[in-house]
C-alpha cells in the first residue's frame, strides 16, 4: 500500500538520522491555432497531497506543463522532487490526459485518467506506479466557483491489490478588484491510499489564500487531516497540521 510503503519509509529516515494531478497552477498561454500550452514551475515548502505529506515537510520544485486542443482535450505531465528512497526514487511524475468541456453556463465537466509514475525507483523495490480515473464537476457564479472532484483508484499491485477513491468538494473566492483569492477544501480518502488512517479512511482539509501578481502567483494553505496521532514521530509527520506556501510562475 503506498502511504504504508511511505511510514515505513519515515521511521527508517527516523533510524538513521511523502490539492490540489495535486498540479501547480496555471495560466493559459496565447494560443497558436487550435492547441494551447501551458505551464509554470512552483516551489512548495511541503509536498501535500490529500492532507499527506510526500516531501516529508521538506521542500520541492514542482513543474507542470498541458497542452491543450480547442476541441477540449488535453494532455500534460506535472512532477515534483521526492525525498531518496528505493521504491520511489528522488522524483514523482504524472502523466494526465482528458477531456473538458463547458455544458451550460458557467458549469464545466473534466474526465481524465492520471499516471502516478516513479521513474528512477530502484530495481527489485516493489510496484511503484499506479492509475487514477478522476472526474470534475466545476461550477462558478461571478467571483465564487466550487469543485467537486471524483477520483478512483482500481486494484494495482503498487496499491497491496486494493483500491481506493477519494471524493473533494473545493471552494475558491477572488475578492472583486483584488488580486487575492480565498480558496477551501475537504476530501475523503476510502482505500488503499488511506493505510496510515485505522480503517483506511480519513478526511483532510484546508483553507488558504493566493495573491497572484502578474506570472507569479504567492500562496499559503493551512492543511489538516483528522488521522489520529501513533506516537511515533516520523509517521506522525507525515499528517501533521501543517501551513504550507508555495510560489509559482506560469506560462
Amino acid at each position: 500500500m503506498k502511504f504504508l510503503t511511505k511510514a515505513c519509509y519515515g521511521m527508517l529516515l527516523a533510524a538513521s538520522a511523502l490539492s490540489t494531478p495535486a498540479f501547480a497552477q496555471e495560466e493559459e498561454a496565447e494560443a497558436s491555432g487550435p492547441f494551447t500550452v501551458s505551464g509554470g514551475v512552483s516551489v512548495v515548502s511541503d509536498y501535500r497531497f490529500r492532507g499527506l505529506s510526500l516531501s516529508n515537510e521538506k521542500v520541492a520544485v514542482q513543474p507542470t506543463i498541458t497542452l491543450t486542443h480547442e476541441s477540449g482535450f488535453y494532455v500534460g505531465a506535472w512532477g515534483s522532487t521526492l525525498p531518496d528512497s528505493p521504491l520511489y526514487g528522488k522524483a514523482e511524475v504524472d502523466l494526465y490526459g482528458g477531456f473538458a468541456t463547458e455544458v451550460a453556463p458557467g458549469t464545466t465537466v473534466d474526465l481524465g485518467v492520471t499516471l502516478y509514475a516513479y521513474p528512477d525507483h530502484q530495481d527489485g523495490a516493489g510496484p511503484a506506479n499506479y492509475v487514477e480515473i478522476i472526474g470534475k464537476l466545476s461550477h462558478d457564479i461571478g467571483p465564487v466557483s466550487a469543485t467537486g472532484t471524483v477520483a478512483y483508484a482500481p486494484d494495482q499491485n503498487s496499491l497491496g491489490s486494493d483500491d481506493n477513491i477519494y471524493l473533494n468538494l473545493g471552494l475558491g473566492y477572488a475578492i472583486p478588484d483584488s488580486p487575492v483569492t480565498l480558496t477551501s477544501s475537504i476530501g475523503y480518502t476510502d482505500g488503499s491510499l488511506g493505510a496510515l488512517a485505522p480503517g483506511g479512511n480519513y478526511l483532510d482539509w484546508s483553507v488558504g489564500a493566493s495573491f497572484a501578481a502578474g506570472p507569479a502567483t504567492l500562496s499559503v494553505q493551512y492543511i489538516d487531516t483528522d488521522i489520529k496521532k501513533t506516537g511515533i514521530k516520523a509517521v506522525d509527520t507525515l499528517f501533521d497540521p501543517t501551513v504550507v506556501f508555495t510560489l509559482g510562475v506560469s506560462f
